[in-house]
Parts: structure tokens; C-alpha cells; sequence
């Protein structure tokens, strides 16, 4: 174990657990109103940290559907974390084994993702595993206690998560034009996709966003490769 990565994670994870703390809350809520006990809603939140994803299986359960369409709708819902996961596995060390690979991709979420892509160089297993242990107990708890409490006592904590997200992308953005230029159109285009394709859901729209913005990003600015020192 390296104890000093564990805390960095720890540490840059408490943030966003108390991020995840105030907008879970709203999960309670979802679970409250559709006959999912404080227990039921904890359980769900400890084993999937994601909140579109919660909510639509919330919204299934609320319906009386089946099982597999709650697998086919979490699957598209939250595509996203595919791409994610493919980044950041060229993020770890190349002999990371894959039982390692597979925790870690239990809780690759937004917020985890962007503090541990933004790590210099090989991403370290336990600056990871120390921002997990900070995040998914906070949007575990927030989820029960949002079980509990009225609506009117939250609804304030749901402008956290904006603040949130703008701490993470914003120090990429001033060091990088590009990475602020990307981050400018993801705001843009989201908008237009919000008001001209209703019909599709926020995770699929983030998914076909993301992979549009940062494949025309690749191509027109593409990473130059270091100069490599061929010396001895």
C-alpha cells in the first residue's frame, strides 16, 4: 500500500464526497417516493454511483418493468463510463493486474474520473482507490438520509454539483486553450441538444457529445509527441 497516494485520494476525494452527499439527497427522495425503503436506497447507492443511472432504474422500479429492460436502459444510460474507462486504463501501469482494473472501474464516476485524469504521468492505484473510499460513502449516505428528510430541506444542495464540476474542468482549462475551447463547446452544444433533441436521455446525449467534441478536438489539434532523448 502507498500510504501517501491514499490520502492525495482521500483527500482530493472529499470534495466531491461532499458534493455527492448534497446531490444524492435527491436519490432519497426518488427512492422515498417510489416505495424503496431507506435501506433498499442505500444498498443501491452503495452499488451504483451513478445518478442517471439511479434514477432511471428508479423510474423502472416505479413502473413495474421488467429486469431486462432496467439492464438495456442502465446500459444506455450510462455508456459513458466506457469511454472513461478506456481512458483511464492508459492512465495505469501496463502490469496493473486485471482484478485491480475491474475495482477500479466499479466506481469510475465524472468527478473521480477528471481528479484521477488530470494526475501527471502513471496514474497510482491507491490515489484511486483513496478517492473512492472518500466518494462513494458520501453519495451512499446522502441517498439514505434523502430517504428521511423532506423535499423542501434539499433542494437547495442541488447547485453544489454545478460548483463542483467546474472545479475540476476549470484548472485544465487555464493552462490549455484547447481544453478550455472543448469545455466552452461542450457548454454550447449540450444546450442545443437539451432543447432540439428532447427525446433523447442527458446519458446518451453526454455520450454522443463526448465522443463528437473530443474526436474533432484529436483532429484538429493533435498532441504533439515529446521530443525523445535517443542518448544513453
Amino acid at each position: 500500500m502507498n500510504r501517501k497516494k491514499f490520502l492525495e485520494g482521500l483527500r482530493d476525494g472529499l470534495p466531491i464526497a461532499l458534493g455527492y452527499l448534497a446531490v444524492s439527497f435527491g436519490i432519497g427522495i426518488s427512492c422515498h417516493a417510489a416505495g424503496i425503503t431507506a435501506l433498499q436506497g442505500f444498498l443501491m447507492s452503495l452499488f451504483n454511483n451513478a445518478s442517471a443511472g439511479e434514477y432511471g432504474g428508479i423510474t423502472v422500479i416505479t413502473e413495474n418493468a421488467g429486469v431486462w429492460m432496467m439492464v438495456l436502459m442502465t446500459l444506455i444510460i450510462n455508456a459513458r463510463y466506457m469511454l472513461m474507462s478506456c481512458a483511464l486504463s492508459q492512465k495505469l501501469s501496463p502490469d496493473t493486474p486485471l482484478g485491480v482494473r475491474m475495482f477500479i472501474g466499479f466506481d469510475v464516476t465524472d468527478e473521480v474520473f477528471g481528479i484521477a485524469i488530470a494526475q501527471e504521468g502513471i496514474l497510482n492505484i491507491w490515489y484511486f482507490i483513496g478517492a473512492m473510499c472518500a466518494a462513494l460513502p458520501g453519495w451512499s449516505l446522502g441517498a439514505l438520509a434523502g430517504n428521511v428528510l423532506p423535499v423542501w430541506a434539499m433542494n437547495g444542495f442541488s447547485v453544489m454539483l454545478y460548483g463542483m464540476f467546474l472545479a475540476i474542468i476549470m484548472p485544465e482549462g487555464k493552462k490549455n486553450r484547447v481544453v478550455l475551447g472543448c469545455i466552452g463547446v461542450s457548454f454550447v452544444l449540450s444546450g442545443l441538444a437539451a432543447k432540439f433533441l428532447p427525446t433523447l436521455s442527458s446519458g446518451m446525449r453526454i455520450l454522443l457529445l463526448t465522443i463528437f467534441i473530443s474526436a474533432a478536438a484529436a483532429i484538429l489539434f493533435p498532441r504533439e509527441n515529446p521530443e525523445v532523448d535517443t542518448k544513453a
